[in-house]
């Protein structure tokens, strides 16, 4: 089998995808028919490249946090080559970038070439299945390790529980459900680089560092059942891909990390987990929010709202703090109106609309 590997190196990736053309539904169509019933996986909206203006709040960002992610990728990969014929499974898409660190960390640190996969997970529809038995099936005797970018509410990591715990009784199988990421303000990952809501500079971009891979879509009108889920290569914007170039600047930090000593993980915490819920229930009461997933809390989730969805408001922490520039540049270039709020327990939420 030929492999996908988007704009990364074919060492990098292996994207278990079909590549689709799909149709584009502009963001206020789309914000109409989610609330209409409509899936959101059945449709995809535009990808624009950066402004200038952005791609420059884009590069402060990777030099403000570049060392702290790197640290947590060895954090992480230490973890990782203690385990028996790891293969890396990168929830898509924003766990691909971190998955292709991962490997590489893997590789220079702890001479372990760990095979990469990246998959597609879609809230309410599970895990791509027939990916996931094409990676079952090759790698028989070896123990996945699930990969994702953050954390938000603890959604996509309830995801995976149900379908593998699925999946194992369905298939007898005994796949581990852990969750690996870089920050995990839900409290729900079980390793992790800690709680914190930072900001991790992949989330501020789309596909340009992704690979050039749009988010999975899943929808009859482009896939059938024997095929893996639907993406878009937006290779029109190879000339400012980022994808590479966010690779080699991690990893020249990676090399710096002194992985000979032991580099603690974070694990899921019930208290953070409970924190979460009630907040998010508070600010679901407070804006009339009847569906919790138009609420978008963390540094990565507000971002991609921004850059996918149509939010009508951004809370900030502090709308001061240079962690969140690129998150104003984005809402003040939207019209989306900001509320600073110094009590939030995180440095930004996103909130939706969920009536017209």
């Amino acid at each position: 089998m030929k492999y996908f590997s988007g704009s990364y190196g074919s060492d990098d990736v292996r994207f278990l995808v079909t590549l689709i053309e799909p149709e584009v539904t502009d963001i206020k169509t789309k914000e109409a028919n989610i609330r209409s019933g409509v899936h959101y996986s059945e449709m995809i909206s535009p990808e624009y490249e950066p402004s200038p203006e952005y791609l420059d709040v884009f590069h402060n960002a990777l030099e403000l946090n570049k060392s702290r992610v790197a640290k947590d990728v060895v954090r992480l990969a230490q973890a990782i080559s203690k385990k028996k014929n790891p293969i890396l499974v990168s929830l898509l898409r924003a766990g691909t970038p971190i998955g292709v660190l991962i490997k590489k960390a893997l590789h220079i640190k702890f001479n372990l070439n760990a095979p990469h996969y990246s998959i597609s997970i879609i809230r309410d529809r599970g895990i791509d299945e027939n990916a996931l038995n094409h990676i079952v099936q090759t790698h028989p005797n070896s123990e996945l390790i699930f990969i994702d970018g953050w954390t938000g509410k603890g959604v996509i990591k309830r995801e995976l529980d149900s379908f593998i715990d699925h999946y194992n009784q369905s298939n007898n199988q005994n796949i581990s459900n852990d969750l690996y990421v870089l920050s995990d303000i839900a409290g729900v990952a079980d390793f992790s680089g800690g709680y914190d809501d930072y900001l991790i500079p992949s989330s501020a971009l789309n596909s340009t560092v992704s690979g050039l891979v749009s988010r999975s879509i899943l929808s009859q009108q482009y896939t059938s059942k024997e095929q893996f889920h639907g993406v878009k290569f937006y290779k029109e914007y190879l000339q400012g891909d980022m994808s590479n170039f966010y690779i080699e600047t991690i990893m020249e930090e990676v090399a710096k990390v002194d992985h000979t000593q032991t580099l603690p993980f974070f694990q899921a915490d019930p208290k953070i987990a409970t924190k979460m819920r009630d907040y998010i229930a508070s600010l679901q009461e407070r804006f009339g929010i009847s569906n919790i997933n138009y609420i978008k809390p963390g540094i990565g989730e507000t971002t991609r709202v921004l850059l996918r969805r149509d939010p009508y408001k951004i809370l900030l922490r502090d709308t001061s703090d240079i962690y969140v520039a690129h998150i104003k540049k984005l809402a003040q270039e939207k019209g989306i109106e900001i509320i600073q709020e110094p009590s939030l327990p995180y440095q930004s939420v996103g909130i939706i609309r969920d009536k017209a």
